[in-house]
């Protein structure tokens, strides 16, 4: 997958820099993720599909401690 050079922070990367936080940027078919403190080392690619039930998933769970 080819992502579009425009990458997005979280809102919730803060004020400043605003570089503890993750970026995305899409294409038509895919998500891409990166870390923001260090973007040319590694990109994870997602079919947009995943990456939204993923998204669900983790606003569904917020708060609920991981099974043990």
């Amino acid at each position: 997958m080819s992502t579009p050079d425009t990458w997005r922070k979280s809102s919730y990367s803060g004020g400043g820099d605003g570089n503890n936080c993750v970026e995305i940027a899409t294409s038509s078919t895919h998500v891409g993720v990166r870390d923001s403190k260090t973007p040319a080392r590694a990109t994870l690619t997602f079919p947009r599909a995943a990456f939204t039930r993923f998204l669900t998933t983790v606003k569904e769970t917020e708060g609920t401690p991981p099974p043990r």
